[in-house]
């Protein structure tokens, strides 16, 4: 009888992944972003280890949220002060922060341990359209409804 094969993180090869960001929907984008960072796109998907993926997101700042999310959503942070819980909402957090959107909503979809803190250092985000990441030859993020297209055909 087989066994199911486990992915070694150090024969991995890394792979870098360049997405924009501009007028696409925040949850979307995300969701998309932290799929590929855990590496789940890949045929040899193990749980437990870091599966060398790379994803660079440009325009972050011209990121889109549906609604009125821009002034209804809020978030919050604590000073370390009694009574200083602090909060702001998404328009004021884009202008201050530039990209801090999509950090947040891309380490809300990843697991809070040891390889969650490991995948955020894989992700970069800018934001205008220019990167210092060109000799890493990124490619295109595949994006989960661009596969399913291709899958239906």
């Amino acid at each position: 009888m087989g066994y199911t094969k486990s992915a070694k993180a150090e024969a991995l090869p890394e792979k870098w992944y360049v997405v924009d960001a501009r007028d696409q929907v925040l949850g979307r984008l995300a969701s998309d972003v932290a799929h590929v960072l855990r590496g789940k796109h890949l045929t040899n998907y193990t749980p437990h280890a870091n599966m060398r993926t790379h994803v660079i997101v440009l325009n972050a700042d011209k990121i889109r949220l549906t609604g009125d999310k821009w002034e209804t959503k809020l978030y919050h942070h604590h000073t370390g002060w009694v009574g200083h819980l602090r909060e702001t909402n998404a328009r004021k957090l884009n202008e201050r922060k530039p990209g801090e959107l999509v950090r947040k909503a891309v380490w809300g979809m990843l697991p809070k341990n040891r390889l969650g803190h490991a995948t955020m250092t894989r992700l970069r985000i800018f934001s205008g359209d220019q990167h210092p990441h060109q000799a890493q030859k990124p490619e295109p993020l595949p994006t989960r409804q661009a596969a399913a297209q291709s899958a239906a055909r």
